[in-house]
C-alpha cells in the first residue's frame, strides 16, 4: 500500500534495494522477476532491487521481463504489476590489504542496463567469473570497485552491504576496518551511504560520530520470497513523475527528514549476528561477558565470533542519549505471518498462518499496510484470533520479548509473551 503524506502533501514509497535472485547460492529458486513484482505489491514494496545483475542468466531475464522508464527504473514488460524495479547487484571483495585479508561484500546501482552490461564487462576483462554465483566473488580490492565505477560513470552508486556483519563487511570484526577511510582511502567521499544490516539499527551506527554525514540504508537481503521486505527505506516523492533513479539517491544522500522519512528495520536482536558467541557450543555471549572470556569459548577454548554489539561498543564515542531525534527515524516490524503464528502458537508456515495473512490482506490492503498504518479497531473487526491485534499494538509499543541471535543463529522474537519494552524508536 501506498500512503498519503498528509503534512507534506507527498507521496511515500517503501524501497528495498538488496535482494538475489534463484542464481544466488542458498537463495530460492522462487525469487522469478514476475513472482518478485507480487509479492513486492503483497508486502507493500513500491521500488525493489533486481539483485545479481552481474550473473548471465539473470541479466539475461531482466532484458527479457522488464523494460526501462527513462527514469532509471524498470518495471514488467507484460504490465502486470506496479513493482518498480532498480537494476541493483551485491558482489563479494575477497582480497589482502594491510597484511590482513579483507571480505568485503558492496551492493551496486546503475541507472540503465546499458551501463549495467559495461559495468559487467569490465570485471570479466578483470578475470571475474560472473557466472559462478549471482553475488560473485573477486580479488579487487574495495576501492578498487569505486574507481572502476567512477571510471565508467559518476551515476554509479557503491554502498557497503551489512556493514556490521563479522565475517563479510566493511566493519566486521573478522575481516573489515575500523573506518571507511582505511577502506576507500582518496575514494571515500564517493560512499555517501552504508547499509546497517539485520544486526545493527540507526541508534547503533549513530553511536559512531565518523557516520554522522552517512545516509543509513536498510534492506531485507531476501533469500526468498516471504524475506522481501523484512527491512526497507521508507522515502517521500512530490508525485509519481518525481519517481526516479536520480531522484532516489540525492533523496537518500540529502539527510532531509522530509524526504528520507524513516527506515523499516528488524529488531536488531533477532538478527544472527547481535551478540558473540559460538554457534556450535551453543555459547551466545553480551560484550561484557567476552571481555571477560578474553574472546575464548568457555566450552571450547577456541575464538569466539565477535558479534555486531560488540564491534559497536568497540567504535562508538557516544551514547545513545546523545543522538536521540538528531537523524532520520526508524520503525520496527515483526513479520505478519510471524505475529499471526505467535498468536496461534503454530509454526509460521502452517497452512493455518498462510489462511489468515491472505485473509487479512484481502480485507486490509498489504502488509505494511496491516503493520505500521491500518487502524488497530479495523483490524480487530478482520483478525480470526484478537491476540493478532494485541500482537501488532505490541510490536508498534516496542512491547516484545527478544532472545538476541549470534554466530550465524538468529535470534527469536515474541510480540505476545509478558512483552517488554526493549528500546524506543527515534
Amino acid at each position: 500500500m501506498q500512503s498519503q503524506l498528509k503534512k507534506h502533501s507527498m507521496i511515500e514509497k517503501i524501497i528495498d534495494l538488496h535482494i538475489h535472485s534463484k542464481f544466488a547460492r542458498a537463495c530460492s529458486k522462487d525469487l522469478e522477476l514476475p513472482k518478485i513484482a507480487k509479492v513486492c505489491e503483497e508486502k507493500g514494496i513500491n521500488i525493489v532491487s533486481t539483485g545479481d545483475f552481474t550473473h548471465p542468466g539473470w541479466f539475461s531475464l531482466i532484458k527479457k521481463e522488464l523494460k526501462e522508464d527513462g527514469g532509471g527504473l524498470l518495471s514488467l514488460k507484460n504490465s502486470e504489476s506496479r513493482t518498480k524495479f532498480i537494476i541493483g547487484t551485491e558482489i563479494s571483495c575477497i582480497y589482502k590489504h594491510r597484511d590482513k585479508v579483507r571480505r568485503i561484500h558492496l551492493l551496486i546501482f546503475v541507472p540503465s542496463l546499458e551501463i549495467a552490461e559495461r559495468f559487467n564487462k569490465k570485471l570479466e576483462e578483470h578475470g571475474v567469473n560472473l557466472r559462478s554465483d549471482g553475488r560473485p566473488m573477486m580479488g579487487l580490492t574495495a576501492k578498487n570497485i569505486v574507481e572502476i565505477c567512477l571510471g565508467i560513470d559518476k551515476r554509479i552508486v557503491v554502498i557497503p552491504a551489512h556493514a556490521w556483519t563479522p565475517w563479510y563487511a566493511v566493519f566486521g570484526s573478522k575481516s573489515g576496518y575500523d573506518s571507511l577511510e582505511e577502506c576507500f582511502e582518496e575514494l571515500t567521499p564517493n560512499i555517501f551511504a552504508i547499509e546497517t544490516g539485520l544486526s545493527s539499527d540507526p541508534t547503533m551506527n549513530r553511536r559512531i560520530s565518523k557516520l554522522d554525514k552517512i545516509a543509513l540504508v536498510s534492506n531485507s537481503d531476501a533469500h526468498s520470497l516471504q524475506n522481501l521486505g523484512r527491512e526497507a527505506n521508507v522515502i517521500a516523492f512530490k508525485n509519481e513523475n518525481e519517481v526516479s533513479y536520480d531522484s532516489l539517491w540525492k533523496k537518500i544522500r540529502s539527510g532531509d527528514k522530509k524526504q528520507f522519512l524513516y527506515t523499516i528495520e528488524f529488531y536488531p536482536e533477532e538478527g544472527m549476528y547481535y551478540h558473540d558467541g559460538h554457534k556450535t557450543c551453543n555459547v551466545s555471549l553480551k560484550p561484557s561477558e567476552t571481555i571477560h572470556c578474553k574472546e575464548i569459548c568457555p566450552v571450547c577454548k577456541k575464538k569466539l565470533t565477535v558479534g555486531v554489539l560488540n564491534r559497536i561498543e568497540k567504535l562508538a564515542d557516544r551514547s545513545e542519549n546523545k543522538i536521540l531525534g538528531k537523524f532520520i527515524s526508524h520503525r520496527y516490524i515483526v513479520p505478519l505471518r510471524e505475529i499471526i503464528a505467535n498468536a496461534f502458537e503454530v509454526g509460521k508456515a502452517s497452512k493455518k498462518v498462510e489462511l489468515e495473512y491472505r485473509n487479512m490482506l484481502l480485507k486490509l490492503g498489504s502488509e505494511f499496510s496491516v503493520l505500521l498504518y491500518e487502524d488497530l479497531a479495523k483490524i480487530d473487526k478482520i483478525v480470526s484470533d484478537k491476540n493478532i491485534t494485541l500482537g501488532i499494538k505490541n510490536m508498534r509499543s516496542g512491547l516484545v520479548n527478544v532472545t538476541p541471535g549470534y554466530d550465524g543463529v538468529y535470534g527469536k522474537i515474541s510480540v505476545l509473551e509478558n512483552g517488554k519494552k526493549v528500546r524506543k524508536t527515534n
